[in-house]
């Protein structure tokens, strides 16, 4: 459990590590929707310029390519990698839960939430063992309650987005100046 704190509850206030890691990774799961976001917007603009050759009254002319359309690609290219940074972090967390021991059922509940909440988003949930453990999370909130709806906090959001973009563009910058 040491070395789990290391790497993932660092920004809980809960009592529970569990309760903490379930918020950490919370977090880091919006952060990583946000910058999908940015990013799928990017490629929306760079759709519209794409700096490509077009056709124009039967003659090929190359569009020009504007400052901001590289720019555009640039930041693109930042965005991407910010996303990976922060969905790798929200995996961290998940990866950490076996190393986490829950101190009260809400903490159980969610470790289990957690483990569902993965599904959604890589596997089939209508295999085995989705359905059971949903069950049986399903089950355990009969009994011991919901856990409180996850609260975003905007400056928390914000300073995760600028942590990784700050990383991806150190990232970008090293494979431009390798070629």
């Amino acid at each position: 459990m040491n070395g789990f704190r290391q790497i993932a509850v660092s920004r809980g206030s809960s009592p529970d590590p569990a309760l903490n890691l379930w918020n950490d990774w919370h977090r880091a799961r919006h952060v990583s929707l946000v910058l999908c976001r940015v990013q799928q917007r990017l490629e929306t603009q760079m759709m519209v310029n794409p700096g490509i050759p077009v056709l124009t009254a039967g003659e090929v002319k190359a569009r020009q390519a504007t400052a901001a359309a590289s720019d555009r690609g640039s930041e693109y290219a930042i965005v991407r990698e910010a996303e990976v940074f922060a969905m790798t972090e929200a995996l961290r967390f998940q990866d950490a839960i076996p190393k986490v021991t829950a101190l009260s059922l809400a903490g159980i509940v969610a470790k289990l939430e957690m483990i569902v909440g993965a599904d959604r988003d890589i596997g089939d949930p209508t295999d085995f063992p989705w359905p059971h453990i949903a069950s049986v999370l399903s089950d355990l909130k009969a009994i011991a309650g919901d856990l409180p709806a996850h609260r975003l906090n905007r400056a928390a959001t914000r300073a995760d987005v600028a942590r990784h973009r700050k990383e991806a563009t150190k990232l970008v910058a090293a494979l431009e100046a390798h070629g």
